[in-house]
């Protein structure tokens, strides 16, 4: 222990605190970089996040002992170790979490119904409707968050009349939904709701645009859908189509589509009644048969006898008697007649324009690049037989087909047969891969700095402290060691500039490198001790050079 204190008490406090400033930032560094490396990777458990949902979910992790971190202002996003990902959901899924700000019908669950009211009763009946339907839209693509409102008309007794119940909905979308998925939206909402209409629905996203629009009523045309947007889905169609048809000639982006639709807004409502007068159909057949007979006077008188029906005696005398038959038929005809009303709404195709320009053949060249060559112009008509088959192309309607030959400014994508292994992964880095890669960069760099700034200087500092020791004490021990060569006996004592824990590190390095005998080491150490004071003056001065 004693050369340790020797040792202490030669560096001081203030290099002793240096020293030990260094040894713990060294010890924190390296402390840092390995619990940084050894950190599980966190990912994304979820995003967006309403702040009643985190503080829910940052409750259940806290309680689970699971580690967690949260990004943004206040929280919304929250990460967790990536590999646990999948299994945390699937927990928090089976507590209800989260539940988006809303509530469902498990709102029910809580509470004593025999001790709520029926004002209670019918608010938490609606909240629950609600909840319900925007967990359901929140079910659809590209809808990331929805807030639905219903407004359902209390039923008043004796009242014949009711007003029709309506909504609103607002949504939080990634990206925009096409007209489809709004008619899927209200139609949704309206088959949930008793009475609901979908006309009487409103949709509108987080950006303030009206999707859809409840307040036209039954006139809304298309439901909701404009004939803007009705024309743009034709030509988003048509164009789709006709790419898909020509890339698989030309081969993928080597043409270039444009479809534009005219579509005629006006709605149309035709009435026409038409007679056939060869066609003729017997409406009614009326006939009549009349026969009528009279006799003149005769010289039998009139008896009672002859009046007595069934009388059959002949007539005495000369009587006269004329017989008369009439026939009538009366037959009606009814002409054919067809009433025709037919109502043709708007956004009826009125003309459809598309061109088409697609890219030239390339084959190798003699200098092993592609070279450029047009194509036939065969090639070119089989193109537009089938763009034209493609849109239903009508000539008395005016639709026009043009497709064009010319040479794109962009050459074809060489391919690129080489097998992907580790280097193709290296070149095509993800997200995470190029932060893990930053993040080692930093720390390999904080380390050099340490080595080179920290490291280094100390180390420099010790060697050249022991490459000067035996520098100085060299002298001394060679005259010790020669006037104890020369009688044999103890020489002059002279003084040396050495302390007595540098006489201690001088014995071992003599020890160490076999150089001093064991007799001279023993004289310089007598000189030593009795001559303190020469000691002490050496020393001083050798501190004052240092």
């Amino acid at each position: 222990m004693k050369p340790v204190l020797d040792l202490v008490t030669k560096l001081g406090p203030a290099r002793l605190a240096a020293m030990g400033a260094v040894t713990l930032t060294l010890i924190g560094f390296f402390a840092f970089v390995i619990l940084r490396v050894s950190r599980p990777e966190m990912g994304v458990l979820y995003a967006d996040l309403s702040m009643q949902d985190a503080g829910a979910v940052l409750r259940d992790l806290e309680a689970r002992g699971i580690r967690y971190e949260t990004r943004g202002d206040a929280g919304q996003t929250i990460m967790a170790p990536r590999p646990d990902l999948a299994r945390i959901r699937m927990d928090l899924a089976t507590k209800g979490l989260p539940s988006a700000g809303g509530v469902g019908y498990e709102i029910f669950d809580k509470g004593d119904a025999f001790s709520s009211t029926n004002f209670v009763q019918t608010v938490n009946h609606l909240r629950a409707l609600e909840g319900e339907l925007a967990r359901s839209i929140r079910a659809i693509g590209r809808v990331q968050a929805a807030r639905v409102h219903l407004v359902l008309p209390e039923r008043r007794l004796f009242a014949r009349d009711r007003e029709a119940p309506s909504a609103a909905i607002v949504l939080k979308l990634a990206g925009d939904l096409d007209a489809g998925q709004v008619r899927a939206i209200r139609h949704l909402a309206a088959s949930a709701v008793e009475g609901l209409k979908p006309e009487r629905i409103s949709i509108v996203d987080e950006r303030g645009r009206l999707l859809a629009d409840g307040a036209r009523g039954d006139d809304a045309q298309g439901a909701g859908i404009g004939l803007d947007e009705r024309q743009a889905g034709l030509e988003r169609r048509l164009q789709a189509q006709v790419e898909g048809i020509v890339a698989g000639i030309v081969g993928a982006g080597r043409a270039r589509v444009q479809v534009t639709a005219e579509l005629d807004a006006n709605r149309i409502e035709t009435r026409s009644e038409n007679f056939d007068p060869e066609s003729r159909v017997v409406r009614s057949n009326q006939t009549r048969a009349e026969t009528q007979q009279t006799q003149g006077p005769g010289e039998a008188g009139v008896s009672v006898g002859n009046e007595l029906p069934g009388a059959n005696q002949t007539p005495q005398g000369g009587a006269s008697r004329e017989t008369s038959n009439k026939n009538e038929e009366v037959t009606n005809y009814e002409i054919s007649r067809v009433t025709r009303t037919e109502i043709t709404e708007g956004g009826r195709v009125k003309r459809l324009s598309v061109a088409v320009v697609v890219d030239g053949a390339y084959a190798p060249g003699p200098d092993g690049k592609p070279a450029y060559a047009p194509r036939a112009q065969g090639d070119l008509d089989r193109i537009t037989t089938l763009v034209r088959t493609a849109i239903g192309y009508d000539k008395a309607r005016g639709d026009q087909v043009e497709v064009v030959n010319l040479r794109f400014a962009e050459g074809p994508a060489v391919p690129d047969f080489r097998e992907e292994g580790l280097v193709a992964s290296l070149l095509q880095p993800t997200k995470e891969d190029v932060l893990r890669l930053a993040e080692m960069a930093v720390l390999l760099l904080l380390g050099l700095v340490v080595l080179m700034a920290v490291v280094r200087p100390l180390v420099r500092r010790i060697v050249a402290a022991e490459e000067l020791v035996p520098a100085l004490a060299g002298p001394g021990l060679a005259a010790a060691a020669a006037g104890a060569g020369a009688d044999g006996g103890p020489a002059p004592p002279e003084p040396l500039a050495l302390p007595e824990s540098e006489a201690r590190r001088l014995v071992e390095f003599a020890k160490i490198n076999g150089k001093l005998q064991a007799q001279t080491i023993e004289r310089v150490v007598d000189i030593v001790k009795s001559n303190p004071n020469e000691t002490v003056e050496v020393l001083r001065n050798w501190i004052n050079d240092r």
